[in-house]
């Protein structure tokens, strides 16, 4: 039933979502997202009232997630035999993640599609955000500023030469910088990201707004 329904889908020219239900545990890398926290603050956190934008915070880039990605498309909110989180296990990661709502969100989406357990794929996560170093021009920015997309990412490549421009892509939102995105084996070495996760902000510059 399943091939007929999407063969239905290929004759009526629609594809399936890059996003869908997979296996935990089948998947082909790790993206990292890294947020620029200043930024989500100010499309999305100021009007929330998120804890996560008061100001002495100090978070330049916080962990969005450690995300299961597929060469096309990628696996989310899996039927998981683990165990849900703690609150302990949640709490735990709001020094990285801005948040515990933030980490639980993240477990349910993207966690629950690693094979792992919560605490397994939490200590990834926070692995794989500590083996990357933030350039020291963004640790504690003071004020605005305008920059090309790949000025951030040649400011990565500088202070992690272990990565290559093929690891890692810059998004942007509304004018302003999104996230950093760095692909990572399942072993959380890094990759070349594929086409679809390469994906990069086309603006000629984006704003970062200031470290609060």
């Amino acid at each position: 039933m399943r091939r007929i329904a999407l063969l239905a889908l290929v004759a009526l020219g629609l594809a399936p979502s890059a996003e869908a239900r997979g296996v935990p545990g089948q998947f082909d890398y790790y993206v990292l997202s890294l947020s620029w926290s200043a930024g989500w603050c100010a499309l999305t956190g100021d009007a929330r009232r998120d804890p996560q934008c008061a100001a002495g915070r100090g978070l330049n880039f916080t962990l969005h997630g450690l995300w299961p990605q597929n060469r096309v498309g990628y696996p989310a909110d899996c039927t998981s035999a683990m165990r849900p989180p703690s609150r302990a296990e949640t709490a735990a990661m709001a020094d990285i993640t801005g948040s515990a709502g933030l980490a639980w969100h993240e477990w349910k989406k993207h966690g629950t599609c690693s094979g792992l357990s919560p605490r397994a794929y939490f200590s990834a996560a926070r692995q794989a955000y500590d083996s990357v170093k933030i350039p020291e021009a963004l640790r504690d920015l003071k004020r605005p500023i305008r920059v090309k997309p790949d000025v951030v990412v040649e400011a990565f490549l500088e202070a992690n030469p272990r990565l290559k421009r093929s690891d890692i892509a810059v998004t942007c939102d509304s004018g302003r910088m999104q996230e950093v995105r760095i692909c990572l084996t399942k072993a959380l070495a890094p990759r070349p990201c594929s086409a679809e996760a390469a994906q990069s902000c086309r603006l000629p510059a984006v704003q970062l707004d200031p470290v609060r």
